[in-house]
């Protein structure tokens, strides 16, 4: 049986990482093949030593394609088989192994924002501001909500590709939309996350859209967009005390994770718009102005989870949940030790 295998990987550009693929024709779904890519055209290698592998790590149902065609996501190699150096895949994976018995859990909420042109959905074409914000988190109505068809097609392509999405929302400013990938264990949740926005900029082309994950697509009185990352162990499942070793943790490694949770970080996290300063560090319950946000259900219930509010909307997943499995997981293991 021939199909079509969407061959999808993450490139070399700086400061913040492009998404690439490619079109394979295979013969069996069941044994997907390495395959090699022109590094050099990639920003991954020099022209006199262009090539570089692809190696498949997971596979789902191509809803753009439908029938048995498939999306893969690949991690980069190599020639000599060792992970390239932007693979950021290899070193969750070694992360996830250390701390497998803590069976760390993740939700992540991707926001982006969508542009017609230059500007972003629902800013008057002819220039100057809509009206502030308010209205458009959740909204519903014409005057208020922009974009929906892209994000109906984007949700329904999700769930067909077998995705674990969880939810969608509008958000704060015009034209910025949020969906939910998790819970999931580290390695999954981000390979699902970067197949997921490979569908949003892809879905993006037959409208006529552009999508962008820029932390502060309009300076201003605008809200950013981040990626706020949910996270729990066993452990932290069980007891509140858990929660709190974990957010404490995560307040001493404070300045590496925030070095690593995605470029203009800065320009995100203000202490404006929902944001602790990025270079402070807090946490709190149900306090959508810290760094960390403990939800209120999770103290009353004495068990559950944290939020980490700080990473930006173009963070690599797999870096931002290798940093908190190890930080967290480390403290928790001392804790228990």
């Amino acid at each position: 049986m021939t199909i079509k295998a969407e061959y999808i990987w993450i490139d070399g550009t700086e400061p913040s990482p492009l998404l690439r693929s490619k079109t394979k024709i295979v013969n069996n779904p069941h044994e997907l093949p390495i395959w090699g890519f022109d590094g050099s055209s990639t920003n991954q290698a020099p022209g006199k030593a262009s090539d570089c592998v692809l190696k498949p790590v997971f596979s789902c149902p191509d809803p753009i394609r439908g029938g048995n065609h498939l999306l893969v996501m690949n991690e980069v190699l190599l020639t000599d088989m060792t992970p390239h150096p932007t693979n950021t895949r290899r070193a969750l994976a070694e992360t996830m192994e250390k701390y497998a018995d803590q069976e760390p859990w993740f939700g992540i909420e991707q926001e982006y924002t969508m542009f017609k042109g230059s500007r972003p959905l629902g800013f008057p074409e002819s220039g100057g501001y809509p009206g502030a914000q308010g209205p458009y988190y959740c909204g519903v109505g014409a005057d208020d909500i922009y974009g929906r068809p892209v994000v109906e097609a984007h949700m329904e392509a999700c769930l067909q590709a077998g995705l674990n999405l969880s939810g969608i929302n509008a958000e704060v400013m015009p034209g910025q939309w949020e969906f939910q990938i998790g819970p999931a264990s580290p390695l999954e949740v981000s390979d699902q996350l970067w197949l997921a926005r490979w569908l949003l900029h892809r879905i993006g082309e037959d409208f006529g859209i552009s999508i962008t994950l820029h932390p502060k697509p309009v300076r201003g009185d605008w809200n950013g967009a981040g990626a706020h990352t949910n996270f729990s162990t066993r452990a932290m499942r069980e007891s509140y005390d858990a929660v709190i070793t974990a957010a404490e943790a995560l307040g001493k490694n404070a300045d590496h994770h925030v070095l690593n949770y995605g470029d203009g970080i800065e320009q995100r996290l203000t202490g404006q718009h929902e944001t602790a300063p990025y270079n402070e560090f807090n946490y709190g319950v149900s306090d959508r102005g810290a760094s960390v946000r403990i939800p209120w259900q999770v103290e009353k219930e004495g068990r559950g989870y944290l939020e980490d509010r700080r990473p930006n909307a173009n963070c690599d997943p797999y870096t931002v949940t290798r940093l908190i499995v190890d930080t967290c997981c480390a403290a928790l293991a001392s804790a228990t030790a």
